[in-house]
């Protein structure tokens, strides 16, 4: 369920009367996602997605969101392109809420990704951090290391329903892992989502994988771009049994330092990175299965998965652990 606010045809008619789009063909909800509620829009003029802006979001933010989408795709990367209304803005409200509409990107996203997929997406990653160059308004990264105490503070007094001795075990990896962080790093735009559902893909001949367009960049921040190099490896080379898979780890990091090599730092600090963007989703997920009472719009997902990718990276020998 991914479509909060319902908005009639009468209302999104209206709507849009203030962009030049043409005239209304089709809208449908889309079923994915959980943050906001999305449209899949065509008008005479082409494809496009309708996007309504929900409570998790902060609307002082949006601009920010939108002109780094309108930087990037500026800048060839394949991502949403906010469209600017007559009146040449594209922040405005429908149904009550903030609202905008983005240009359509064709593809999937990968059920079950493959090997095949990670070169791609390491590639599709460092153009990410290349195009952002340049973007000089800055976003702290509200869930990066100094939001971690405060966050697991608010797990506290629920957390070890979930597993005993829980909370206990994570003071031990936050102390570890804030003592290890890393300081002097490459800093810029980072995606800090990047999900396999928010990646699409075409096939090429023989089948090859393509990426052809990143989505969703509600969580996007200032940071350490080696930061999004693991939490890409968190999230796409773990199997669904949660052992780790080296070679999508190894396919991973040789398609984004084709692109943009890493400096020997950043290469080093790798498992402490991992092991900091494991506990920050784990986190977010434990806050969200003890604090979401039924029926409320956040699905919620099981932290414990990202406990045993945060217990791997704490056992990683260097950062020969990832293929390297």
């Amino acid at each position: 369920m991914a479509v909060y606010t319902e908005v009639s045809d009468e209302a999104l008619r209206a709507f849009l009367a203030g962009y030049e789009l043409g005239e209304l063909v089709a809208f449908r909800g889309i079923a994915e996602g959980v943050e906001n509620s999305n449209y899949a829009l065509k008008t005479t003029a082409g494809d496009f997605i309708l996007t309504l802006y929900e409570k998790r979001v902060d609307p002082t933010e949006l601009p920010w969101f939108l002109g780094l989408m309108r930087h990037l795709a500026a800048r060839g990367l394949a991502c949403p392109e906010p469209v600017a209304g007559r009146d040449g803005e594209a922040l405005r409200e429908l149904a009550g809420r903030p609202a905008a509409i983005c240009t359509f990107l064709p593809g999937v996203w990968p059920r079950r990704p493959s090997v095949a997929h990670c070169g791609p997406l390491g590639t599709a990653l460092a153009a990410l951090h290349a195009a952002g160059e340049g973007f000089s308004a800055e976003r702290p990264n509200a869930l990066g290391p100094q939001g971690w105490a405060p966050l697991l503070g608010r797990c506290r007094p629920n957390g070890d329903t979930v597993q005993p001795g829980l909370c206990a075990e994570l003071d031990g990896h936050l102390e570890s892992i804030l003592a290890a962080w890393p300081a002097g790093l490459p800093r810029g735009q980072i995606h800090a989502d990047l999900f396999p559902d928010n990646v699409f893909f075409l096939e090429e001949a023989r089948g090859k994988p393509r990426v052809s367009g990143l989505i969703d960049f509600y969580f996007a921040c200032t940071d350490i771009l080696a930061y999004d190099v693991a939490i890409c490896l968190n999230a796409w080379c773990f199997e669904p049994d949660l052992s780790f898979n080296v070679t999508k780890a190894r396919a991973l990091l040789a398609g984004y330092n084709a692109a943009r090599p890493m400096s020997a730092a950043e290469m080093e600090a790798l498992p402490v990175l991992c092991r900091g963007a494991a506990l920050r989703f784990l986190l977010t997920r434990l806050y969200d299965w003890t604090n979401t009472p039924p029926g409320a719009l956040v699905t919620r997902k099981d932290p414990l998965e990202y406990l045993r990718r945060l217990r791997f990276h704490a056992q990683a020998k260097g950062v020969s652990a990832y293929g390297v």
